[in-house]
């Protein structure tokens, strides 16, 4: 697949959000163009704070040793070698290969299993992981309550869900300025790493289209998950959601309790 650039880059950008395939094949041609600056972008985007807040998420899911983590849109490995530190057994999932390639060669990743695959169908059991996490992965999915469903069904009971993503501000008065520092910014990026500046206007696009942290939440409670939280992030620029799915009174893990 070719690098999204030039003119072309803005009649795909605006169909992208057409339909759910359409933004998935956007999605996977954007990340395969940008996967060798996608850590340089995160720290950049973040004000060098990402690694703060990956710290703080994963803190969140008391993870340990024995648990079965799962770190959906796993990128690089940020969250998955975090997770794997703390003793978890861990499964880094991702749509596009060439992440998969760098989080390997990362030799802090040693250990961990990669996993190609989309967050709307995923390749697990159900009740299968007790613990997963997505950084920047909900926002990215062309169907995110399909993707909440899954997220549910692969979950044991018990399992704690932990997601960290960009926001979209309800104060207009705060969304203008942001939105328009990602566009000026990340088409400065754009220019300087991919010598072109509309390679990261996906990002404001995004955001624009994202439900605000507050609808994120109430979509995850539609899901099925308990003690839905949300954690403002940079003064509510930012959003850590974390929920918990629990057992239902005779049900476990989906089937009724025969004992």
């Amino acid at each position: 697949m070719g690098p999204i650039i030039g003119h072309n880059a803005h009649v795909r950008l605006e169909r992208a959000f057409d339909s759910p395939e359409d933004k998935r094949r956007y999605v996977r041609r954007l990340f395969a163009t940008i996967a060798t600056r996608y850590d340089l972008i995160t720290r950049v985007l973040s004000f060098g704070l990402d690694q703060r807040w990956k710290a703080q998420l994963v803190a969140s899911t008391g993870a340990s040793v024995g648990s079965r983590a799962l770190d959906l849109a796993c990128g690089t490995g940020d969250l998955a070698q975090r997770l794997a530190a703390r003793g978890a057994s861990v499964t880094g999932l991702d749509v596009t290969p060439v992440m998969l390639v760098l989080a390997r060669a990362k030799p802090a990743n040693a250990g961990i299993r990669w996993v190609a695959g989309d967050m709307t169908a995923l390749p697990l059991s159900s009740a299968s992981v007790d613990v997963i996490t997505t950084g920047y992965g909900l926002r990215n999915v062309p169907d995110l309550k399909l993707a909440l469903a899954e997220v549910y069904r692969v979950l044991d009971d018990n399992g704690r869900l932990a997601s960290l993503d960009f926001n979209r501000p309800e104060s207009a008065i705060v969304r203008g300025p942001y939105l328009a520092y990602l566009t000026v910014v990340g088409a400065v990026l754009g220019w300087l790493l991919h010598r072109d500046p509309d390679t990261y206007r996906y990002i404001p696009a995004s955001i624009r289209r994202y439900p605000g942290a507050a609808s994120v939440a109430r979509l995850i409670e539609d899901a099925g998950f308990a003690e839905v939280r949300v954690v403002p992030v940079l003064g509510g620029l930012m959003a850590i959601h974390l929920a918990a799915k629990r057992p239902i009174a005779g049900i476990r893990n989906g089937s009724k309790s025969t004992s």
